[in-house]
């Protein structure tokens, strides 16, 4: 008997040995509730994303893809991923079987309203890198796998002479709408052309370039009106082929924001020839290469959370520049063969909490990039970043986020930029007019009855002035340090130490009333996406001064105390983006993200500890419904990722990142250069997990938080866990 335990043992430590990280991502984890996330075939920061897209148009469709929903009328190229509104899900192709199908959409219920077909979700396999689904329509099934700009399908047919590829360049779009379409037959068995459309992204345009692995038997441009009424000649465009059962047609497309001809290249450099199984492999293994930057053991579902919660931070930003390096700038100008790898889909009023600092530990050169794009951005549009896609400027969210991201960039130390060019930018980003900056500028913060959201969009600014202070003081500009410190605290003047909230102060320097801290209107007030609770703790440059305003340490943790064990009533129309609720603390929404951690940094670590693992352990769940709200393009992610070992950067451009609870036993993170960063969790359970004490490269320390120097520098950093609450700073 003790033989074969030994052996079983063996077995499974041999097996666990082979799996490898994109084993263990479920990307259907988010495809149901408020999640939002992209459910089909993609590359790490691919351009490219093809999966399947839904006749339904709403805000749980704003990627295309809801587990509610098994209709499919084409698998589009471009899908966004947990975000709040909808655009893009450009170039949609459907294969299909007859000859008069209705060219449209289609409404549910009804297949002769249109191409679409339900999927039969019992037969769905969706991996890193692959997708494929059967078309209970037309009996197809559809299969896709992608490089970074390109896609290569597999359609297995039925016998039939009436087998046919359409190309829809009206519908998939989710809140974006058609202005201009064209496609034209290259030659008997490729098709290229555009889609021009306005949406989230106002001015967007795509190019494709499509071959099939066979000729088609006729082609036909079928007319169709846009959605503003115009004619539109080749709206769409129909391939037809005769199939014997069972045939594997292929097709294989790249798409470019530049040109069509951009959009042949990409296709040509990255797909060579018809070996969809080899291309398979390739995404494959792109994925574990990426997923493998840090490497875990734990327990559970635990694995699978942690990975296809990295999965989900390597989704966005995007790669946005040919082959060749040539890219469309926000100026809707093209910048040809760029030394650097451009970017877009920038969710920065959400990433920068979270996303990028991660990626600044496991994707060293991505930042470089990022940053240069986002200062390109800058140079086209007048100022950095805010919520940022497919060239251009959306506008979304209160403040100037990109000035926090580059300002994080500098202050960790990466050069693979002009970093006074990009100080320069932070400063003058902050000057820009209409957003709500020059009435903090002119009366030292933003009137609530001057300007809706006004305590969000103050509140921001000042998260992103101490950015600019920090940048300032690590390039030695000791004046514009003192300057933006000062400015970084604007946000006190709400803070109401009767009510202990922040509250609405209006331009004559009086309270807002009536005043209900409950009040949770989508941006109609003065918060956005969440209320008085949740944004009174909202300055995280500003921990000193909070504890003090609550009455020091032990009544800012009564605070945070009171935050946890308030009634999750809401009043008035809350945004649907208030989801995972603990009493009033909202990790369903980013302003939230941070506050679990102001215990530790208020020397109440044992109640981050129990904050964070009631987090981790009831918010982040297997199944489609695991997360409790949008993925925000990887900010909900990135926020469990950091936090499974140990820890979370809260104040914006900085090197601080302050311990919570690890609920992992062991990581290894590749941080570049040859160097692995080491987390140990000794002790560590469900019981067991409160931090006793800590040592960094076997050394004691004493300090409640870990820089990103020594992250860096491939340092060992272990955690003794235990079951009692202790502090060992």
């Amino acid at each position: 008997m003790k033989y074969v335990k030994l052996l079983l043992s063996a077995l499974v430590i041999c097996a666990c040995t082979e799996q490898k990280p994109a084993d263990l991502v479920d990307p259907l984890i988010g495809s149901g509730f408020h999640g939002h996330v992209f459910v089909g075939a993609n590359v790490p920061f691919g351009f490219i994303q093809a999966g399947p897209t839904s006749i339904t148009q709403g805000w749980d469709w704003c990627s295309g893809y809801h587990d509610s929903d098994s209709t499919v009328i084409g698998f589009s190229h471009t899908h966004l991923s947990g975000t709040g509104c909808g655009d893009l899900l450009d170039i949609t192709v459907m294969p299909v079987v007859g000859k008069d199908p209705t060219y449209a959409r289609g409404q549910h219920g009804d297949p002769s309203t249109g191409l679409w077909s339900y999927a039969d979700r019992t037969q769905e396999v969706a991996e890193p890198g692959y997708y494929k689904v059967p078309l209970t329509r037309y009996g197809i099934i559809a299969e896709m796998t992608t490089t970074l700009r390109s896609a290569i399908h597999r359609y297995t047919f039925p016998e039939s002479e009436e087998s046919a590829v359409v190309i829809d360049l009206k519908n998939g779009g989710n809140w974006d709408h058609t202005t201009e379409a064209f496609a034209e037959t290259v030659g008997d068995n490729a098709v290229q052309g555009w889609r021009y459309s306005k949406g989230w992204a106002r001015n967007q345009k795509i190019f494709f370039y499509l071959e099939f692995s066979k000729p088609f038997c006729a082609s036909e441009h079928i007319a169709a009106k846009d959605d503003y009424g115009k004619d539109q000649e080749r709206m769409f465009t129909r391939l037809d082929f005769d199939t014997s059962e069972g045939e594997q047609l292929l097709m294989k497309i790249g798409i470019s924001a530049v040109s069509m001809e951009g959009a042949r290249m990409n296709l040509s450099t990255e797909i060579r020839g018809w070996d969809f199984d080899k291309v398979r492999s390739n995404a494959l293994k792109a994925w574990n290469d990426s997923l493998s930057k840090i490497r875990i053991e734990a327990d559970g579902d635990i694995p699978t959370i942690f990975y296809t919660a990295l999965y989900h931070c390597m989704i966005a930003p995007s790669i946005y520049n040919d082959v060749d390096g040539s890219y469309r700038g926000s100026d809707d100008s093209i910048y040809e063969k760029a030394d650097f790898d451009n970017y877009t889909t920038f969710s920065l009023w959400d990433t920068y909490r979270a996303e990028m600092p991660l990626l600044s530990i496991i994707e060293p050169e991505r930042i470089d990039d990022m940053t240069e794009a986002m200062l390109k951005i800058y140079e086209q549009q007048g100022f950095l970043p805010i919520w940022h896609l497919m060239s251009n400027e959306t506008y979304c969210m209160p403040g100037e986020a990109g000035v926090i991201a580059v300002g994080d960039a500098i202050v960790k130390g990466f050069t693979g930029f002009d970093r006074e060019y990009a100080f320069e930018a932070m400063k003058n980003s902050l000057q820009r007019v209409g957003v709500g900056n020059e009435l903090r500028i002119k009366y030292g913060y933003v009137p609530s009855d001057l300007a809706i959201t006004s305590i969000a969009k103050d509140m921001e600014f000042a998260i992103a002035d101490a950015a600019v202070s920090h940048a300032a003081a690590v390039l030695g500009k000791d004046e514009d340090a003192e300057v933006y410190r000062k400015s970084s605290r604007s946000y006190r003047i709400y803070m109401d130490k009767e009510s202990g909230f922040a509250r609405g102060r209006l331009s004559d320097s009086s309270w807002r009333t009536p005043f209900n801290p409950f009040e949770t209107i989508h941006q109609g007030n003065d918060y956005c996406e969440g209320n008085a609770w949740q944004y009174s703790f909202l300055a995280p440059q500003d921990v000193d001064w909070l504890i003090e305003f609550y009455g020091g340490k032990d009544g800012f943790a009564a605070a945070l105390d009171s935050l946890f064990n308030a009634s999750s009533h809401l009043d008035g129309n809350p945004s649907g983006d208030v989801t995972g609720m603990i009493g009033q603390y909202v990790h369903g929404n980013e302003p939230s993200h941070h506050i679990i951690y102001l215990y530790t940094m208020a020397g109440y670590p044992w109640k981050t500890a129990d904050r964070a693992r009631e987090v981790m352990t009831t918010l982040y769940k297997t199944g489609r419904s695991g997360l409790c709200g949008n993925e925000d393009v990887g900010q909900m992610s990135a926020w469990y990722v950091l936090s499974a070992l140990g820890f979370y950067q809260v104040e914006p451009a900085s090197t601080r990142f302050w311990f919570g609870s690890p609920i992992v036993r062991k990581a290894e993170v590749n941080v570049g250069g040859g160097k692995t960063f080491t987390v140990i969790a000794r002790n560590n359970s469900d019981a067991n997990k409160y931090i006793q004490s800590v040592k960094l490269n076997g050394k004691p320390y004493d300090l409640p938080f870990i820089d990103f120097t020594d992250i860096k520098a491939g340092s060992t950093l272990e955690f003794e866990m235990g079951a009692e609450p202790a502090v060992w700073y």
